[in-house]
């Protein structure tokens, strides 16, 4: 038995969200309704629906309906709903709440701007007038490459009210990234801004959207907000700036579109390191449903709430922020810029400005904001902070402790584990029971989870394969444009069974643990190691900021561990020592061939760290899609470390070919 880092009291258990859920169904406890939740799946979801008071225009008839098959279910057949009803006209329309913060935003240059709901309505329909105008129809594509600013959320519902299809972009792309996704999806219109603020600089954005357009002729119309006070190029007859768009259409009142169900609502791209990026298809009904159920009883948001989870909105966490704070009638906060600038207090201070009470983070962010001191978080009030929210890797313990050290001590951490193509997440703990250090407690309401053998056993106390043995209302409705893709991507491992991707563990209480991508294992003859497992040892050392750890071809093991750790102001003798602290904590089998110094590691902008592309660099192949890393030149750090020699262990051969690595 391991001790649990949360313990809730019979109160917090009381106020919760879930617990509501329990009482009105006669439910005794979170893993009864878990139970009942994945035994009759269409009565978990109807009943959320009915909890939440979420809308259909028309009432659905049938909650689920598989008779094309398990991978292309169908939710809520017979309703009628349009998110942006359930999100913003619903609340604009209340007395009470029309007056409340639904957006607070937050730039590196310290301004902020709120918008209430009722001022979110009047610029959604003002800009679904125009987009009206401009030609735009029911089931367009509509691409949004904006930075994280509220006229991102405006455009997105704008598409939504229409019945339109949103395409959020990560902010930081390239210009051939953009491109690959307006073209995918045959995009008529695309949001963008003249640049967006990163550690104190001006990021210029309209360049990358012009190389962009010019490979996509289905593009018409290109929006740009000023958001710097830039000077950009301006196409005639295809560029326009926000505010000239809009400014006919002012006080303009729109209905939502009548869109059923199953209609889509967003394409959200996927990339890897091979291929083009796959769009996951996420529909009105659905996506609304799983995000709000997870939002309200997982992270236990509430109407009057303040939700700020630190990402972009071209990535899930994104859509989930917008969608997940706006169905419960909560606040969202958007953050423009990075965490730690100009100094690592700034995500503490924004927590304190705007009263926080649920914050969402990465492993990775708070690892590097750990690096940096106690004292930053500690000059700032975190009281109102109520949950804590993670998601995108394994957690370590030791920044998992520190993060709840320094929130006060007594906030619950909630691990999320799932995907853009899940549309939200399999795996949570919730705030009601207690959990386990670095935890993901166990299925999400709903999610029919399990670990697969391969031969698609079920196993316990050992790692396999993350699965869902059932549909949900989230789930993709197949990879835009590619249905071949999509079955062989997900359904094509076990009968009838999601697989994820995910290397999984359930322990002796029940408890679930990731332990990395399954096609980021490690195999070290014949043993499995996951690479988060490395990670947390070379962690446990205070000399080690972060680490990326990662196989590479051995003729004897098959895989050999190679470690890529930043230390800062370290000098080779610490590659040895975190050899030797490695074999210590995991075993002699699983000592590290090479630890290596580097002085930065490939990351998303979001801090997660690309450990296939460090793994390009290491057997030297081609790392592939780096669109969505903030600083690719840390690559050519780690290759002029390896050539330096800047590590302790023996070299391992990379004369192998690239299929043989991936064969391996």
């Amino acid at each position: 038995m391991t001790e649990h880092a949360w313990e809730p009291t019979p109160e917090y258990v009381e106020a919760a969200n879930v617990t509501r859920l329990m009482r009105a169904h006669g439910i005794e406890s979170i893993d009864e309704l878990r139970r009942r939740s994945i035994a009759d799946v269409e009565w978990y979801w109807d009943a959320a629906v009915r909890d939440l008071g979420l809308e259909f225009s028309t009432p659905y008839e049938q909650v689920l309906d598989t008779s094309n098959g398990v991978p292309w279910a169908r939710w809520f057949g017979g309703g009628s709903v349009n998110l942006v009803t359930n999100c913003v006209d619903r609340w604009a329309a209340d007395a009470d709440a029309t007056g409340r913060p639904a957006l607070i935003a937050e730039s590196e240059s310290g301004a902020v701007r709120s918008l209430t709901f009722g001022e979110l309505r009047a610029q959604v329909d003002a800009m679904a007038a125009a987009m009206t105008a401009a030609g735009v129809e029911k089931g367009d594509a509509v691409g949004v490459f904006m930075p994280m600013v509220p006229e991102a959320v405006v455009a997105a519902y704008a598409t939504a009210k229409l019945g339109a299809i949103y395409m959020p972009i990560f902010s930081g792309f390239a210009p051939s990234a953009v491109a690959s996704r307006l073209q995918d999806a045959r995009a008529k219109l695309l949001f963008t801004a003249d640049g967006t603020w990163r550690r104190g600089q001006h990021g210029p954005m309209k360049p990358a959207a012009d190389e962009a357009v010019a490979q996509c002729p289905s593009v018409e119309r290109v929006v740009v907000l000023d958001n710097l006070g830039l000077e950009v190029p301006m196409r005639a007859g295809r560029d326009v700036a926000w505010s000239e768009f809009v400014a006919p259409h002012g006080g303009a009142r729109v209905e939502p579109a009548d869109t059923d169900a199953e209609d889509p609502f967003m394409i959200a791209y996927t990339s890897g390191t091979t291929g083009r990026p796959k769009g996951a298809v996420h529909v009105h009904g659905g996506f609304l449903v799983k995000i709000a159920s997870e939002v309200a009883y997982q992270t236990d948001v509430r109407s009057g709430d303040v939700f700020y989870w630190f990402t972009d909105m071209g990535w899930i966490m994104g859509p989930l922020s917008m969608v997940g704070a706006h169905a419960l009638g909560a606040a969202m906060v958007m953050y423009e810029g990075a965490p730690d600038w100009p100094d690592p207090s700034r995500l503490w201070a924004s927590v304190e400005r705007h009263g926080v009470t649920m914050l969402g983070v990465s492993p990775t962010l708070i690892r590097a904001l750990k690096t940096r001191g106690d004292e930053w978080p500690a000059a700032h009030d975190l009281s109102t902070v109520r949950i804590l929210g993670s998601t995108g890797e394994p957690w370590n313990p030791d920044g998992y402790r520190w993060l709840q050290r320094v929130t006060g001590g007594g906030v619950p951490i909630i691990n999320l584990s799932g995907g853009t193509e899940v549309g939200a997440c399999f795996l949570t703990p919730f705030p009601v029971e207690p959990i386990k250090e670095c935890s993901l407690g166990g299925a999400s309401l709903g999610m029919d989870v399990d670990v697969f053998d391969a031969a698609g056993r079920p196993v316990r106390g050992e790692v396999g394969e993350l699965v869902c043995k059932q549909p949900w209302p989230g789930m993709t409705r197949g990879i835009w444009g590619d249905r071949e893709r999509y079955l062989e991507t997900y359904w094509s491992t076990y009968e009838g069974a999601w697989r994820h991707g995910d290397w999984a563990r359930i322990d002796e209480d029940g408890q679930w643990f990731l332990l990395g991508r399954s096609d980021d294992t490690i195999n070290v003859a014949g043993k499995r190691l996951g690479p988060a497992e490395v990670e947390s040892a070379l962690a446990s050392h205070a000399r080690v900021a972060e680490s990326a750890v990662v196989g590479v071809p051995d003729e004897t093991k098959g895989e050999a561990v190679w470690c890529f750790v930043v230390a800062p102001g370290a000098d080779a003798s610490l590659a040895e020592e975190l050899r030797e602290l490695v074999a210590h904590e995991l075993g002699r089998p699983f000592k590290p061939a090479r630890v290596v110094l580097v002085e930065a590691l490939p990351k998303t902008r979001s801090a997660k760290i690309l450990r296939r592309a460090v793994r390009a660099a290491a057997v030297g192949e081609d790392p592939g899609d780096l669109s969505s890393a903030e600083n690719p030149q840390s690559l050519d750090g780690i290759r002029a470390a390896l050539a330096a020699g800047s590590s302790a262990g023996p070299m391992v051969s990379s004369s192998r070919s690239a299929s043989s690595a991936q064969n391996s």
